[in-house]
């Protein structure tokens, strides 16, 4: 169903369709706990670190595909909130060419490196060849991972946040069928974990590619249309690109904090991925903020109905705050037992530096609800530049303390790492969001484009 948020109540609108999203990326992350907690009990601690030790370059690779995908949904959003369909089509398929593009070179080149980087990041020598299982499959299905991003994310911009949803929700019921079949039926361990994330993700992106085609009128894309055009690649570049950087540099700061916490060693590794699992899932409502924001922002920059994006920005900010203080309630009173979901009762130590790890993330939620709202907001505005310079700030950030905190404080710096690099981004962000605004109201009282 598509859903306009040019006009009615800005927090109706924002709850409305971010809730979807909430269970799409709860359902995301409940997949990922799977995964982990069969690696974990199943495999052992060897394997669930070997798994763990992936996370940053994960993030590095797949936050790029999954940043350029979500950048090439703005011009859609912006066409839409301008009802002008024949532009919104011919942005949809020079979106599926570069898409396609991206994914080839993307998988040839992480594929043949894989190896070389978990060496570069220290990746400790009992669990590298783990780790190496794990994330070769995963580069291998770059693909799949734009395929779904691609079309949710086209599916978003005209507001329906419920469809993709409900392939996921698919998806996550595959994925813990393969993950059964794969580890505890065929043996294939860490291995197996990885096949069952590609797979059940592929099959999500192949629904929804039916779904656009079958339902949406709108994008039903005219012969004429499929012609690549130089300009609007230029301009979904323009937007795809920076925030796919924007992913990937924050992601440095996460590799040179990931190899920090490997020289910490395997114990180490595991109570930060133990953590880290356990983390992203109460994290989810942010990740669904921020999408939501995205569209908002695209489509009323569209619309030029600037006065919304303030509306909705305090509606939001309201949103985050809430559930700031209930997720650190959950971590202090509940962090243990989540923990140990994932760990064999018996490794106390482990289990005690992850809910370390995740009390002080916790604890500084609601500046990471301001870096997801705000930062994303200003990328559906139209200004993804600003993004990347919010990642640089997040990557210097993690750097110093992979660098300095770690050596200094031991696994205490890993857990202030992120809640530093989250306020760092929004010393810059807040200002920004403020400059964009008055630039784009400028350009409106100018009788010029948005």
């Amino acid at each position: 169903m598509i859903k306009n948020m040019t006009k009615g109540s800005p927090m109706k609108l924002i709850l409305g369709f971010s809730v979807p999203l909430l269970f799409g990326f709860l359902f995301q992350q409940f997949y990922n706990l799977v995964d982990t907690l069969i690696v974990g009990k199943f495999l052992g601690k060897g394997c669930l670190a070997a798994v763990g030790a992936t996370g940053s370059v994960n993030f590095l690779i797949i936050g790029f595909c999954m940043g350029i995908c979500s950048g090439f949904s703005i011009p859609i959003a912006h066409k839409f909130g301008a009802d002008d369909p024949a532009g919104l089509r011919h942005y949809v398929a020079n979106c599926v060419w570069l898409s396609a593009a991206f994914a080839v070179v993307l998988t040839v080149i992480t594929t043949l490196l894989c190896h070389q980087i978990l060496i570069w990041m220290n990746t400790p020598d009992d669990i590298i060849d783990g780790s190496y299982s794990y994330i070769w499959v995963i580069f291998m299905g770059i693909p799949v991972t734009f395929l779904y991003n691609m079309t949710s994310g086209v599916i978003r911009a005209l507001g329906d946040s419920k469809t993709p949803v409900i392939f996921l929700l698919m998806a996550s019921v595959l994925n813990i069928c393969l993950d059964l079949l794969f580890i505890l039926k065929l043996g294939l361990g860490v291995r197996g974990a990885a096949y069952a994330t590609v797979i059940s993700q592929g099959v999500s992106g192949i629904c929804c590619l039916i779904y656009m085609i079958k339902k949406f009128e709108i994008l039903r894309i005219r012969k004429g249309e499929w012609k690549p055009d130089s300009h609007k690649m230029k301009v979904l570049c323009g937007m795809g690109i920076p925030m796919g950087l924007q992913y990937s540099i924050t992601a440095i700061g996460s590799v040179i904090l990931q190899s920090a916490t490997n020289t910490l060693g395997s114990d180490a590794v595991a109570s930060v991925t133990a953590a880290a699992r356990v983390n992203g899932f109460l994290a989810c409502p942010f990740d669904a903020m921020g999408s939501t924001m995205a569209t908002y922002g695209g489509q009323n920059v569209g619309a030029g109905k600037l006065e919304r994006l303030g509306q909705g920005l305090k509606s939001c900010i309201i949103l985050g705050a809430g559930y700031s203080v209930i997720a650190l309630a959950v971590s202090i009173f509940g962090g243990k037992h989540l923990a140990s979901l994932f760990l064999d009762v018996s490794e106390t130590s482990v289990i005690n530096n992850a809910w370390l790890f995740l009390t002080v993330n916790t604890a500084f939620y609601f500046p990471l609800a301001l870096v997801n709202i705000i930062r994303f907001l200003i990328q559906g505005m139209g200004f993804p530049t600003f993004a990347i310079l919010a990642g640089v700030f997040e990557m210097a950030a993690r750097t110093l303390a992979g660098l300095v905190l770690v050596p200094l404080l031991g696994f205490t710096g890993v857990a202030i790492g992120n809640p530093f690099a989250w306020v760092m981004a929004d010393f810059f962000l807040i200002p920004a969001y403020f400059h964009v605004k008055k630039k784009l109201s400028v350009r409106l009282e100018a009788g010029g484009k948005l």
